[in-house]
């Protein structure tokens, strides 16, 4: 059976609200779209959302279910926008290195507020993250990642943390200026409890939890 197809493009919206939750569904996002004061609901996996150029002026993103690994957000322009819920191993701002093609260029992100989301691996790139309000403890997040790898891998770290994660800082993408993680997840992953990976974020300026 095939999926239906939802197009949003060559248009302007204002204080729209957008239900993308049908699981059947595709929905594409782009092609000189501006959205603005819109409210998105999003309940579909990241297979089923594609955004392309779209440019988000003070949204509200209200993610219903979790969206994993989703790439495309660097495609687009946020400014001023808010999410809600949870999201793993997503991509937002300007990553140059990504691909050549005219929509990777387009990808900025300032002024938007992840204080009531959930995120985990989520990297930020390029702009200025101090215009970002992340979320949080349990989240923490690495400002500059790229340029405190050194600094970070100074201490020691609890479980797995040092060598897989730590040491891997300064392969990032240049264009990385911020990288945040829910602690719980992490530190079950990485053989440690939150308390002890707290106890060594503690001692970093360059996290903030």
């Amino acid at each position: 059976m095939l999926a239906k197809k939802v197009f949003y493009e060559d248009k302007r919206l204002e204080n729209e609200r957008l239900e993308l939750t049908d699981k059947g569904t595709l929905y594409f996002l782009g092609g000189n779209l501006t959205l603005k004061n819109c409210t998105l609901v999003l309940k579909v996996a990241a297979r089923n959302l594609y955004i392309d150029g779209v440019r988000f002026i003070d949204c509200t993103f209200e993610v219903k279910q979790e969206l994993k690994n989703y790439q495309q957000w660097i495609t687009a322009s946020l400014k001023g926008c808010r999410f809600k819920g949870r999201l793993s191993g997503c991509d937002f701002g300007h990553w140059p290195e990504y691909g050549k093609e005219p929509e990777y260029q387009l990808g900025s992100i300032e002024d938007c507020d992840f204080s009531e989301a959930r995120l985990d691996g989520c990297r930020f790139h390029g702009g200025d993250p101090r215009t970002l309000r992340f979320p949080k403890w349990p989240c923490f997040t690495f400002l500059d990642p790229v340029g405190k790898s050194r600094e970070l891998s100074t201490v020691q770290w609890p479980g797995s943390i040092g060598p897989v994660v730590i040491e891997d800082l300064a392969n990032y993408p240049p264009s990385t200026t911020a990288l945040t993680w829910f602690a719980p997840d992490f530190a079950k992953r990485s053989g440690c409890t939150p308390e002890e990976l707290k106890a060594v974020i503690e001692q970093f300026d360059c996290i903030v939890y």
